[in-house]
């Protein structure tokens, strides 16, 4: 089944708690909370605090999302706050194996994102031992940007090297997805749909949940 993440950097912060609520009631299968310090990605969102607050209105999974220039120096926090995954960017990991480790030995899922220009052969050694990839399909910082539609062919890519592998990682994708992109990018082998504008800037976020199932049925 694939898999409806919601990103919340694309909701009105001065309702974000109402933006769960209302989220996890249409029935979003997860949350996608993005963790910026303004160093790796030109913004700042969602402190260790915040996501504890968040955490007692739902119990659907948790991603955080860790855009920080040293992401191992918060992983506790963020695992104490509620998540249930923490994702880390290759880019800012200088021993990515390692922060790899500690997730794993905090009891949570642990996944590895790639910006756009990020090619797989980054992650050639590690694939055996993550949980999931994050394809990045925009260039990180910023909600309500355009899809970069190349990143369909790196996600088929990404599927080909997990089957040759024999992986069992999952494939996730953020970054301009909605009803327009949703049947290429799971044909393509995505399996976790980040969704953020396309659901949280239509007004009718039941009817924006569904419009993304639908595409992604094909």
């Amino acid at each position: 089944m694939t898999v409806l993440a919601a990103s919340l950097l694309a909701a009105d912060s001065s309702w974000l708690g109402e933006a769960v609520r209302q989220a996890d009631a249409a029935g979003v299968d997860a949350f996608h909370i993005d963790a910026m310090d303004g160093h790796f990605a030109p913004n700042i969102a969602f402190g260790p605090t915040t996501v504890k607050d968040l955490r007692a209105l739902t119990t659907r999974e948790f991603d955080v999302h860790l855009m920080l220039s040293h992401p191992d120096r918060f992983l506790r926090r963020y695992a104490e706050a509620g998540a249930n995954v923490l994702t880390v960017h290759v880019e800012a990991c200088t021993h990515v194996h390692r922060v790899l480790g500690e997730i794993r030995e905090l009891g949570l899922q642990c996944g590895v994102a790639l910006n756009p220009a990020t090619p797989l052969s980054t992650l050639e050694w590690i694939l055996q031992g993550i949980d999931r990839v994050l394809v990045m399909s925009v260039n990180p910082g910023f909600p309500g940007q355009s899809h970069i539609s190349a990143m369909t062919q790196k996600v088929a890519s990404l599927a080909r090297l997990r089957d040759e592998l024999g992986a069992r990682f999952r494939i996730s994708v953020d970054g301009g997805v909605g009803p327009a992109n949703a049947a290429e990018l799971v044909a393509a082998g995505c399996g976790i749909l980040v969704c953020g504008s396309s659901i949280f800037g239509t007004g009718n976020l039941h009817a924006a949940v569904e419009a993304v199932r639908q595409a992604a049925r094909g």
